[in-house]
């Protein structure tokens, strides 16, 4: 069994990612070919967004996006205390400051209701991340930062394609940013992100500044970056959107079949009633994960740690303040595990994985701690 399952992917969409590849083969226009417009037209119709920029990562987009905006040194930017290290490593290239908040203990996602205490007079924006496929509290941000005059950046990498209170994850704020890293809900088979914004002005300066700042070929009015997703990896997205709704679908089927086999027994990530989750990673917590993950191994049963180390106690980003800011960070840190889940896998995987996790506990979860997903 494999975490993640490409391969089976590939074989159900080889047809039309085949003929998607020879098309740009043909035509020869690998850097800003056709494709990369077509699919900025889907993207953004997709989302419900006015504007989507395709770019070379999803580190890239949120770079990108910061750039936009003008973030400076000496500017401070508030974001979550657990994802993966690209949400703060951006902000620190720019050489302004990430201000880390703490997180909410059922999702993993920002604690909206510690943000506003975090802002000071250098604050120049949120980015509240959507992690393991879920969004945030993105109307308690965006009132929030409405009320300071600051840009909110949805990271959401792992979350397009789910709804927030009907609207699109990456239509949810000032800006929006995904990932098509392979292993993400929508993917490439090489690297690629996209930018969404309904802001024409900024819009144009994240298109200009993928392309090191160009207006037009050779002139540079502002300081860019090579960031350009190349054509080929946007004619691959282009094939697998047409069978993204399906596959989101599934994951979420999936999503629910494991949450009802195990929200018993142990601490399931909870989606809200008013949200989806695209479950690009299905995770619990668990006290004694390392016994379990070997357990699990020798089934045959591959776990993932998303994440072990929380940014603000990573050595290139450690800060002069207390561990006792981020306790629940620090505490999901040590007991997150993520289990396989993919639309190509069917009910009787996910059984084998939740008999097999099952085996392992030996009673039911207190049901003061007990979540309830709501798919």
């Amino acid at each position: 069994m494999e975490f993640i399952d490409l391969k089976s992917q590939y074989e159900a969409l080889r047809p039309k990612i085949g003929a998607r590849i020879q098309s740009v083969l043909d035509h020869g226009n690998y850097i800003m070919g056709p494709e990369v417009e077509e699919l900025e037209a889907k993207l953004a119709s997709y989302t419900g967004a006015r504007h989507c920029i395709t770019v070379a990562s999803g580190t890239e987009a949120l770079l990108i996006a910061l750039m936009a905006i003008g973030i400076k040194p000496g500017d401070e930017v508030i974001t979550t205390s657990f994802s993966f290290i690209a949400t703060a490593e951006v902000i620190v290239l720019l050489g302004a400051t990430p201000v880390f908040v703490d997180i909410e203990p059922d999702t993993c996602n920002i604690d909206a209701s510690l943000i506003e205490q975090s802002i000071s007079e250098r604050t120049r924006a949120i980015i509240p991340v959507s992690l393991y496929g879920q969004p945030a509290d993105m109307d308690e941000i965006n009132a929030i930062a409405d009320r300071y005059g600051i840009p909110v950046i949805e990271d959401g990498a792992q979350s397009f394609g789910a709804v927030y209170k009907g609207r699109k994850s990456c239509n949810l704020s000032t800006i929006g940013c995904t990932s098509f890293f392979p292993s993400k809900p929508l993917g490439c088979y090489g690297d690629g992100g996209a930018i969404f914004t309904n802001d024409a002005q900024l819009a144009l300066a994240m298109r200009e500044l993928r392309i090191h700042g160009q207006s037009k070929r050779y002139v540079h009015t502002r300081v860019g970056v090579g960031g350009r997703m190349d054509t080929i990896q946007c004619a691959i997205v282009l094939a697998k959107l047409e069978r993204f709704d399906w596959e989101v679908q599934r994951r979420q089927e999936l999503g629910s079949y494991y949450s009802g086999a195990l929200s018993d027994y142990m601490e399931v990530m909870q989606v809200r009633p008013d949200r989806t989750s695209v479950f690009a990673q299905y995770t619990v917590a668990v006290e004694d994960r390392q016994s379990v993950q070997s357990m699990l191994r020798e089934k045959g049963i591959p776990t993932a740690v998303h994440y072990p180390v929380p940014i603000p106690l990573q050595a290139a980003y450690a800060q002069s303040c207390l561990m006792e800011q981020w306790p629940v960070a620090i505490e999901m840190s040590q007991k997150v595990m993520s289990l396989p889940i993919g639309p190509y896998m069917d009910e009787g995987d996910v059984a084998f994985i939740s008999d097999a996790l099952l085996a392992t506990r030996r009673r039911p979860l207190v049901p003061a701690f007990k979540t309830t997903l709501h798919a």
